[in-house]
């Protein structure tokens, strides 16, 4: 046990060393400081500075689905058939792009909720081209049994930058307007397409023109496969029903921290950043989680208690600073077990892809289970107008608990470790 114990503390040593998974983790890390920035600021440019009502809210939030619904298996198919760090770098540029230009028109004074819809939709697209290639590239620099101390590092630097994102951003907001601040989201896309760049590790070939068949084909055949895995299959449902539910909450939260409940957006940015203070502390627990309960029951009570911590939202009432405390509450625990809960079911996800379908197959479960987000936010935006926004976010987080009930029901529950 001692010798054991011994070697998992190495390879947590010896990942650090390693100089292409540091150059992914600073990309990782620089880019997803500016996606807080703009996580904040765009909603808030959309409710402060355009007054956007409810349903322009909900068509705001279901573009995200839209985009890996319209093009999550072709990016499958054309990242299975070209190298993925160009991918990653030519992409990261192209945001960096289509983000500057809101600051710009915002300058010019021409800024309008169509242009935030054009800035969300094209983003998104992108997103779903470099989110596809990155689970794909990924993996190819690690071990298989590195994989879950490889994504709970880079789970960590996700979490430092969603402290660090929002607490920024609601400074900034506050300085210089919502729209200005978007400007350090460009610039963290160019950050981190220079961080790709000086990676060495040369890439595996992909596939051969002359063994290619129709995109079409290629696209259902990592949809079959999924289907076909009993593990991949199940986590797949989870997620849909994950996601479609997810964004009753995500489609209003800000909304109804600053309108409903009266909190400032500086107060928001703060209780978005303790949520990434907690998800850092579920990436360094991911794996003694993981060797204490089994990599199945930590994926499913992951997602289970974070859908029960996140009851707390619809339940905020009381004194503005009572409400607060609440939100704190609510982002403090739920983020640690939902970072748990991503870490690990992303981890499992890829050891079970191989490597030529790692492209289609990923992009078929993002297809099969984010596709169904625009659909939910369409719906919570007709929920809100007829019921209220805090009803919908109740049903919402009801919904996440039942996805992480399907997993803990499941054959997944019992996966115990990873296969070296």
């Amino acid at each position: 046990m001692r010798e054991r114990k011994h070697s998992m503390r190495w390879q947590r040593q010896g990942l650090w060393k390693n100089p292409d998974f540091m150059k992914v983790w600073l990309s990782r890390t620089i880019s997803n400081l500016g996606n807080g920035i703009t996580g904040i600021a765009l909603p808030v440019i959309a409710v402060q500075v355009l007054n956007a009502t409810p349903a322009q809210m909900s068509i705001l939030s279901a573009l995200n689905g839209m985009a890996v619904l319209l093009f999550g298996l072709i990016a499958g198919v054309w990242i299975d058939r070209l190298r993925r760090r160009p991918v990653l770098i030519a992409t990261d540029l192209g945001r960096a792009l289509v983000v500057g230009s809101i600051p710009v028109a915002a300058l010019l004074g021409i800024l309008r909720i169509e242009q935030v819809y054009i800035v969300a939709a094209l983003s998104a697209i992108l997103a779903v081209f470099f989110n596809a290639a990155d689970v794909a590239f990924f993996p190819s620099l690690l071990q298989a049994q590195e994989l879950v101390e490889g994504n709970s590092k880079l789970g960590m630097s996700d979490a430092l930058a969603e402290v660090g994102g929002p607490a920024v951003a609601g400074v900034l907001i506050q300085a210089i307007s919502a729209p200005l601040s978007m400007i350090v989201d460009a610039l963290s896309f160019l950050g981190s397409a220079f961080c790709l760049a000086r990676i060495r590790k040369p890439e595996l070939q992909p596939v051969p023109a002359k063994q290619r068949r129709s995109a079409w084909l290629e696209g259902i055949e990592g949809i079959r496969y999924v289907l076909k895995n009993p593990l991949l299959r199940t986590l797949a449902g989870s997620a849909g029903v994950f996601n479609f539910f997810g964004t009753f909450v995500g489609t209003f939260y800000t909304l109804y921290v600053i309108r409903t409940l009266g909190v400032t957006p500086i107060i928001l940015g703060l209780l978005i950043a303790a949520g990434g203070l907690s998800a850092l502390v579920g990436a360094w627990l991911a794996e003694r989680v993981v060797r204490h309960l089994g990599l199945g029951f930590t994926i499913g009570g992951g997602l289970f208690v974070y859908g029960l911590v996140g009851l707390l939202v619809p339940l905020a009432r009381g004194p503005v600073s009572v409400i607060v405390a609440v939100l704190f509450a609510s982002q403090l625990v739920g983020d640690v077990a939902v970072s748990i809960h991503l870490i690990t079911e992303l981890s499992l996800r890829q050891m079970l892809i191989p490597a030529h379908l790692a492209g289609r197959a990923n992009t078929a479960i993002q297809f099969l289970t984010l596709g169904v987000a625009p659909f939910g936010a369409l719906l919570a935006g007709v929920i809100a107008e007829h019921v209220g926004v805090r009803f919908t976010l109740f049903i919402g987080v009801s919904g996440v608990i039942v996805a992480g009930l399907w997993l803990l029901l499941s054959p997944v529950r019992r996966v115990q470790a990873m296969e070296s």
